[in-house]
């Protein structure tokens, strides 16, 4: 095994650049061209590359140090294969620059702009090619000066400004965000400024990170149709998120608005476990983007332009009396977003029917006697829970999910059950109920039910259910219609019981009548299947005996 250092190439007129972002440590293997640090200077940021694949054996620089070309970044222990696998000119990497010369066609230093138009078109940038724009800095009627910065190109190794190589007034620009652009490409038209200076300053270079110039692997970027990891319709001159290319690129991936971020790193730098703890954020509902916050309140609303409806009426609740404003709970936000959609998604349909539970009120009494001393208490709605799985395990169309064209049938059987918070109404889910038994289903929705209360359920407790039961059991009401949480396609809603006469062949007698509210989606699910599922649910509510069978 060889030491062997891995030094800063050549990085153009560049000098002592500071290092903000160190992207491996001490024991990480890299592979040859794998960034090892980002430089920055006041007109681009880079990311160095190894120049072969080893072992990462010491770290020679740390963040805030100045480099230049020839510092030693690390020391890399080196296979003989892997060492010598890599060209021979790896070791003295060839630089691939940005330069950024007077135009051509400009005339030289000492003369003078006219006050006719003046094309501005993008320098010699070196090797790369199809570079994308992802910033823009000025707008039509700016006044621009020379060598300033028009916008900024970004490959997935560097991101470069590109200045303005004469004086004047932005009469027409010809470039926008998600463009992409190549040397000579027209950038803008100016009104030429008189007595202005109509040339760049000599060459300055714009350095990209230096490559061999023998290797294979071309410097990916970004494609036409690339979204801009920062908000395009943010003002024009808005300051470009401070995150290296390769961060950016990753939150482009994941469509993580950068400018929403706080960085972590040196001077607010936004790193990439930044982008992966606010991806984490927002999927758990912990947070939500500016967008998702904007929308939120519109479904909330009920507001239907969208939909050539009506706008919702805009109200001056004051002009009749005194009013108090509350905002909504996170959870109401969320929440009611998610039903507006599904109500407006999925045909719903509502089958209402009673149920005897007479025998099984007799029986769970009896058991809760019997289990005092355990401490756990059996609920009708675990009873619920186990009828819910034999009913799916019969009508297995009830346990599906509409993907597409194609019916997503599960071989698993999580119910979900709907918990009332002082914050709003969360789902908690019962995760293969099939293996449980009552009383097992009943503590573990205790449990449930009080991180729900508390605010502490995470977002695995609340995934993956096949069917739900909201019961308002505990607080009144006959029937009721239950919105289907997508991607389900029924949910069952039941309302508090109580006892009604029944002709029984001979005489009225009392039974104890529990409501039911089965709601389905009728893409999925047809009127008689629906019937049968509602009756076979009763059936087993009212002879517990059936789940045996």
């Amino acid at each position: 095994m060889a030491l062997i250092e891995v030094k800063v190439p050549d990085i153009g007129d560049f000098d002592e650049v500071t290092v903000i972002e160190l992207m491996v440590k001490v024991g990480d293997t890299v592979k040859a061209e794998q960034s090892l640090i980002t430089v920055e200077s006041d007109k681009a940021s880079m990311e160095i590359p190894s120049s072969m694949a080893g072992v990462v054996k010491e770290l020679k620089v740390k963040l805030g140090d100045k480099v230049k070309e020839g510092s030693v970044v690390l020391m890399i222990e080196a296979a003989g294969a892997a060492a010598s696998a890599a060209p021979a000119a790896a070791s003295t990497p060839a630089p691939v620059q940005a330069t950024v010369p007077a135009p051509a066609s400009v005339a030289g230093p000492s003369s003078v702009a006219s006050a006719g138009p003046v094309e501005v078109r993008v320098p010699d940038i070196g090797d790369f090619k199809d570079v994308a724009v992802i910033e823009v800095f000025v707008k039509a009627g700016d006044t621009v000066k020379v060598e300033q910065s028009l916008i900024t190109v970004e490959s997935d190794k560097a991101s470069m400004e590109i200045p303005s190589s004469a004086a004047g007034v932005i009469k027409e620009l010809k470039v926008k965000l998600g463009d992409v652009v190549n040397i000579g490409d027209l950038l803008a038209i100016l009104q030429g400024a008189e007595g202005a200076p109509a040339v760049a300053a000599p060459a300055a270079s714009v350095a990209a990170p230096a490559v061999a110039a023998s290797s294979a692997a071309p410097i990916a970027v970004a494609s036409a149709g690339a979204v801009p990891a920062h908000n395009p319709t943010a003002a024009v001159g808005a300051v470009l998120p401070h995150a290296s290319p390769s961060v950016r690129k990753f939150a482009r991936e994941l469509g993580v608005p950068l400018e929403e971020l706080k960085g972590s790193g040196p001077k607010g730098r936004i790193t990439q476990d930044d982008v992966q703890s606010f991806t984490k954020a927002v999927m758990s509902g912990a947070t939500q983007t500016k967008a998702q916050a904007a929308n939120a309140p519109k479904a909330a609303a009920g507001g239907g332009e969208a939909l050539g409806l009506l706008p919702w009426p805009k109200v001056d609740f004051t002009k009749f009396g005194a009013v108090e404003r509350k905002d909504l709970s996170r959870i109401k936000k969320i929440s009611g977003a998610n039903l507006h959609r599904n109500w407006v998604l999925i045909p719903h349909v509502t089958n209402h029917d009673d149920c005897d539970i007479t025998e099984l009120e007799a029986f769970r009494v009896q058991m809760n006697k019997e289990n005092e001393k355990s401490g756990v208490k059996v609920t009708m709605l675990a009873f619920m829970i186990k009828a819910a799985v034999a009913a799916l395990k019969k009508f297995p169309e009830f346990n599906s999910s509409l993907d597409g064209d194609q019916l997503v049938l599960k071989q698993y059987f999580h119910i979900g059950f709907a918990a009332d918070t002082p914050n709003g109404l969360v789902v908690p889910v019962i995760k293969d109920a099939d293996k449980k038994g009552v009383a097992q289903i009943s503590t573990e929705m205790g449990e449930l039910a009080k991180k729900a209360r508390d605010g502490k359920l995470g977002p695995a407790d609340m995934s993956g259910a096949c069917f739900t039961i909201s019961s308002l059991g505990g607080i009144g009401g006959r029937y009721f219609t239950p919105i289907i949480n997508a991607p389900e396609v029924a949910i069952m809603g039941v309302c508090k019981s109580q006892i009604e006469p029944k002709w029984d062949g001979k005489a009225f007698v009392p039974k104890l009548m529990l409501p039911l509210s089965l709601s389905w989606d009728h893409r999925v699910i047809d009127g008689a299947a629906a019937a049968r599922f509602n009756a076979y649910f009763g059936q087993l509510m009212t002879d517990f005996r059936r789940i045996l069978l």
